[in-house]
This record gives structure tokens, sequence and C-alpha cells, in this order.
């Protein structure tokens, strides 16, 4: 990684020097811009729309706690005018990466960085101290909208007009969901929300519609469960009656079936509701593939397993 890192910072360096960044621009007239997590790509090509260039660097399915840039990712770095990332340390060794191009002169943007750090959630798995799962939070995410639009008209003004019309219809989307989403879960008593997956991917959810929330790993994936852990939340999904637990998409499966293994060795029953996304948004084309469909698939999954 730390390779990886210094050629990053070599190249861009040589790149600024040479003004290559502002040529690659003016080739077709439109921002470039690169993005960590799928769910930072979506964002930006809704308030971009045909605008800009995105480039995401992670993929469908792709952990963000643990992701190592590639020398694939240092050429399209090199060719961003913009960077957008999560911050917190969602990036995890990424972070330092984004700092020194910051310093190189190349623009860096952490979304999280417009939430106030009041209302975020501790956190002693990350070196920001804070849960960095803020999607979670659609309030948050609004907030988010409002930033990277602004941020947009700020390096692109010619365009400021599209991407604050594009912002305006997407925020409208977002109050839609946060209003149907409460409806359906309204549909679960509040003494069946208990939400147990893999990992604490799900604190923000759980705050913003009453679910007690309990992953197995911890917030941060980079932390393997232990055999303790796997015996006291055993013990929890009997005690509370659980009906369901779920996989998540970026976290491998054995995790949960290694708990739900547990749970019958004690005689109790309890199903894999499906799989949930937490870190990474679902297949390119398809309804989880976009941050709405996402939190509707995953909302939808939650509810009816937990019935």
């Amino acid at each position: 990684m730390k390779k990886i890192i210094y050629i990053l910072i070599s190249v861009l360096m040589v790149s600024l020097s040479a003004c290559k960044t502002d040529a690659k621009k003016a080739v077709n007239g439109k921002l470039n811009v690169v993005t960590t997590t799928t769910m930072i790509t979506d964002l930006l090509q809704n308030i971009g729309g045909n605008t800009i260039n995105v480039v995401g660097l992670m993929g469908s399915g792709v952990d963000p706690h643990l992701y190592k840039a590639s020398e694939g990712d240092v050429t399209k770095l090199v060719n961003a005018d913009v960077v957008f990332y999560g911050g917190l340390h969602l990036e995890g060794k990424l972070v330092e990466v984004f700092e020194k191009m910051e310093r190189t002169g190349k623009k860096t943007i952490a979304v999280s960085d417009t939430l106030n750090k009041k209302e975020l959630i501790g956190s002693e798995y990350f070196a920001s101290n804070y849960d960095p799962h803020i999607w979670f939070n659609v309030t948050f995410w609004k907030q988010i909208t409002t930033y990277v639009t602004n941020e947009l008209k700020k390096a692109d003004p010619k365009n400021a007009a599209v991407y604050e019309q594009n912002s305006k219809k997407y925020l409208q989307e977002l109050t839609k969901l946060d209003a149907e989403v409460r409806e359906k879960i309204n549909e679960l008593p509040q003494d069946k929300r208990i939400l147990v997956t893999a990992h604490d991917a799900f604190n923000y959810f759980g705050a913003s519609y009453n679910f007690n929330v309990v992953g197995l790993q911890g917030l941060s994936t980079a932390t393997e469960a232990g055999v303790q852990d796997v015996q006291e939340l055993s013990k929890f999904i009997i005690e509370n009656k659980v009906k369901a637990i779920f996989v998540e998409s970026s976290v491998p499966k054995r995790t949960i079936e290694a708990l739900q293994a547990s749970v019958t060795s004690k005689n109790h029953d309890v199903a894999i509701g499906g799989t949930l996304y937490s870190d990474a948004l679902g297949d390119k084309g398809t309804v989880e593939g976009t941050y709405i469909g996402m939190f509707k698939y995953n909302v939808t999954t939650i509810v009816n397993a937990l019935k």
C-alpha cells in the first residue's frame, strides 16, 4: 500500500507541474470526477448527470474498509479534476492518499465534512472516532447532496444551473424515500425491531428508525469476530426471540452462518433473512444498484423477515 501511495504522489506531482489536468478536461469540456464507494458514485451521477464524467474506484460488493489502491487507480486519480470520498476513515489507508493529493493541489473532498460531528455516532474502531456509515441516515444524505452540489458548482460554474436543478429533483426523491421507508417499517412492531447483521453498519439506520442494531464484527470488517462474540450474540438472539439475522453483500457470509449454527446448537431456530447491502450498492443496472433502490430493498427485506 505504501508503495502505491508513493507512486501516486510522484505521478501527481509530475502531472500537476505539467498542467495536464486542465488539458484533459478540455478534451470534452466535462468535469472529470472520481469517487470511492458506490453510494458516492451514484450520488454524483444523480447530481451531475451527463454534464460530468464519473469514475468510481469501488464496485458492487467491495468492502471500503479493506480496499487497497491499485496501479490502475493511480491513472484514474491523476486524470481527476475533483475526487469525492466518504471520509471518517471509511476508506482506510486511502485517506492518506487523498490527504497527500490535497497538498499537491488536487481537489479532494470528504463528503462527511459537511456534517455536524455532534450528531455522529462515536466509534473506537476508526481513527476519526466516528461511525462512517453515514449514508444510512437519509437526512445526512440530503445534507451531503447539497454539499456536493455546491462543490460541483465551484469546480464547474458554467454548469451550476444544471447541478442545482438535478440536486433539487434528487432531494425531493430522498424526501419521498424517507416517507416510504417509515411507512414500511411501521408494519413491524417495536419489540421486533432487532437487526442482527455481520457488522455494525446500520447504527445510523437504527437511530433513525428505532431499531436495536447488533453487529457481529463491530463497525469495521477489519476486525474478526471471535468465538466469544458468536456465543454472546447467539445468547442475545435466543433471549430476545429474534426471528431472523442477515448477511451483508460486502462481508463473507460465513460469519453469519457460524452465528446461525451456534444458535441452532442451543435448540433455537433463527433464519437467515436475506442479504443486505451495507458498504456497497448492488450490481449496476439493478434496482439495488442505486442508493434509493438499495435502501428500499434493505427495508423490505428486513421488515418481511422479522414480521
